[in-house]
């Protein structure tokens, strides 16, 4: 890793990056006890999710939800007890990963995170049976051309919204099934890749309307505490600390979509961060920061070492 001089941005992922056995690496470590934590406040029995659990259990989007916060958060904990000195100037989470965030930056507990994330997935998971979606990255195309795509498949009557800004040539949308399949053919003819994602859900779309009125409820019990560090929110790719304004945030996040390429352009450019780091399962983000923000180190930690990707 740099220099101590360097100011670090932490991410945490979303959903998608779940994969069987990823609690195993923090098992025998001094963060392990955050599990019990995240299991009675979700709900869930983390612990099984996270060591045993199969691909097809850990697809569900409330399991895939609680399991990704839970190690991400592990490694979060594991990264600050071994490397205390790294100093993290600001974080971002993309879609559920801003939980994980929130919990780092000292604006929920991880009791409050982890109850949430608990009845955020299981409100998202309920919106989806009554109402099921599909999502689908286009790729290599920016996301003009993809509004423009989109635009035009809505004035055709299509339920078809952009969902993520990824990165320069990636952008989610997401909708009905059908217009999903649908705008295969537009996006095609356009010279650009199209690859429907393993969901059921419409996420950060108007099909999440539903799930947004039992969140906010949950948000609305919720206490909110100043923080120590900026997080920037994914509906506007701006830098807030805590409080209360995070419950109108994060009810807009679940409709609206993650602005994740003005959110790292705002912490390099804005909260000069010179330096990104991926934490949590995967490497997703650690991939998009590199294709949005070229040259600048990106590192990625892990149950042993952090390594530059």
């Amino acid at each position: 890793m740099s220099t101590l001089s360097t100011r670090y941005a932490v991410l945490f992922p979303g959903q998608g990056v779940q994969r069987p056995e990823m609690g195993g690496p923090w098992r025998s470590t001094e963060s392990w006890e955050l599990v019990e934590t995240v299991s009675r406040s979700s709900g869930f029995d983390v612990a099984e999710l996270l060591l045993t659990a199969d691909q097809e259990t850990l697809s569900r989007t409330d399991h895939a939800q609680i399991s990704v916060f839970t190690a991400s958060l592990l490694a979060w904990s594991e990264f600050r007890r071994r490397q205390p000195e790294t100093p993290v100037a600001a974080l971002a989470g993309h879609s559920l990963g801003e939980y994980t965030a929130l919990v780092a930056a000292g604006v929920l507990s991880v009791a409050d995170g982890a109850w949430l994330v608990g009845e955020r997935g299981r409100a998202m998971a309920a919106a989806a049976r009554k109402r099921p979606g599909a999502m689908a990255a286009v790729m290599g195309g920016t996301a003009g051309q993809v509004a423009e795509l989109v635009d035009a498949a809505r004035e055709e009557g299509a339920e078809l919204w952009v969902a993520n800004h990824n990165s320069p040539q990636q952008t989610v949308v997401a909708g009905s099934r059908e217009a999903v399949a649908d705008a295969a053919g537009p996006v095609a003819a356009a010279g650009l890749r199209y690859s429907v994602l393993p969901v059921s859900a419409a996420c950060h779309s108007p099909y999440m309307e539903p799930a947004g009125v039992a969140l906010r409820r949950a948000l609305d019990l919720t206490h909110f505490d100043a923080g120590v560090l900026p997080v920037v929110a994914n509906v506007d790719a701006r830098a807030h600390y805590g409080g209360s304004q995070w419950r109108e945030l994060s009810t807009r996040q679940l409709v609206s979509p993650v602005r994740w390429v003005d959110s790292l352009h705002a912490l390099h450019e804005e909260l000069d961060c010179g330096a990104f780091l991926d934490i949590g399962p995967g490497a997703t983000l650690a991939g998009l920061t590199r294709r949005t923000l070229p040259g600048v180190p990106v590192h990625k930690f892990a149950a042993r070492v952090p390594a530059a990707v």
